[in-house]
């Protein structure tokens, strides 16, 4: 796949990254709110399932290892440079410390409440964008991130009252810190990756993206998996198994099925980043954030308040007119190159 993709194929990849990082993003944090409630209690273990899946990634890669060499025997099996791997690496390592803040404080934090607080990942995901890669804001754009923003601070007006059964203050408090962290160290690390992409000395094919994840999903578990180490973790997932509410069987139904959604989102998100920005990565997951919130209501009987209704009807209204704002700007393109080649084709003038 070419550095410059087709609209249709660039359509397709943008229409199933986005499908994946819903799926991500919805699911995802509600089965790892289900481990814990249901007698979980392992954060490194949790850690190191957000990217324990990497090797799914090397299925795609391999497959198309083997059909360019169909066509050229010396194929490289490969194309990624040491520079960007480095980069890759540093990035990874940095995804694996955010996502243990993150398995701390989902530990700890109802999902309403670490949704609400995730909400603040699209301000410093927009600083980012803006310092980082030059993101354009078009008015449509800001509008959007207002009333994103806006529907995210309206959960905040019930955020007090959902501290969960049995959790002291000052642990509700160490969980409220650890996310919001999180969010923004992830608000300046999905950037930082489309930074990368940029910055790429080789032609930037979808390939190549995929190269650049197997090394930042693979770094981040490696961080993990030392933390699992010095943490005995991998000694106990046995014993926890065997005191697991529902059973030892489902246990690892659930913790496979985690490794799977995070792996998902992850590739969903960095395909996002390549198809179009962070910015919109970012945008995405403040749209699905009150939709969560839905969904914990049905799943965990949270309270569905008046201020969780204005803050999915907000954060829907930022959505479409980002929509539209894109719908503006594809329009105004086509109509330019339209244009540019009325006047590059040449005229005919019949003869009298």
């Amino acid at each position: 796949m070419g550095a410059t993709l087709s609209n249709s194929t660039r359509k397709f990849l943008l229409f199933m990254s986005l499908l994946l990082v819903v799926l991500g993003n919805t699911a995802g944090p509600l089965l790892m709110r289900f481990y814990y409630v249901k007698g979980g209690n392992r954060k490194w273990f949790i850690t190191w399932l957000q990217t324990g899946g990497w090797p799914i990634m090397l299925i795609p890669l391999l497959i198309s290892y083997f059909q360019r060499r169909k066509t050229d025997p010396h194929a490289k099996l490969y194309h990624i440079q040491y520079p960007t791997i480095i980069s890759a690496a540093v990035i990874g390592t940095a995804f694996g410390a955010i996502n243990f803040l993150y398995s701390i404080a989902a530990q700890r934090l109802p999902v309403s409440t670490s949704t609400l607080i995730l909400a603040s990942n699209l301000i410093f995901t927009a600083f980012s964008a803006y310092v980082l890669v030059k993101q354009k804001f078009t008015p449509y754009l800001v509008n959007a991130i207002v009333l994103l923003t806006a529907g995210s601070a309206a959960l905040a007006m019930h955020a007090s009252s959902e501290r969960p059964q049995g959790e002291s203050k000052k642990s509700y408090a160490m969980g409220f810190a650890m996310m919001f962290i999180a969010t923004a160290l992830m608000g300046f690390l999905f950037p930082s990756l489309e930074l990368v992409y940029k910055k790429t000395k080789l032609a930037l094919t979808f390939n190549l993206v995929m190269e650049i994840q197997v090394v930042i999903t693979f770094s981040a578990t490696a961080f993990a998996t030392i933390g699992m180490i010095i943490n005995n973790d991998f000694k106990v997932i046995s014993r926890e198994a065997g005191q697991f509410v529902l059973g030892e069987t489902k246990y690892y139904v659930v913790i496979v099925s985690l490794a799977i959604i995070f792996q998902f989102y992850s590739l969903g998100a960095f395909g996002l980043i390549f198809c179009a920005s962070a910015l919109v990565n970012g945008i995405v997951t403040a749209v699905l954030l009150p939709i969560t919130e839905v969904l914990a209501v049905i799943f965990f009987h949270d309270k569905f308040t008046s201020e969780k209704g204005m803050s999915l009807a907000l954060c829907l209204w930022g959505f479409a007119s980002h929509l539209y704002g894109e719908y503006r700007a594809s329009k105004k393109q086509n109509q330019i190159i339209m244009q540019e080649s009325a006047k590059n084709t040449p005229t005919v003038e019949l003869q009298p």
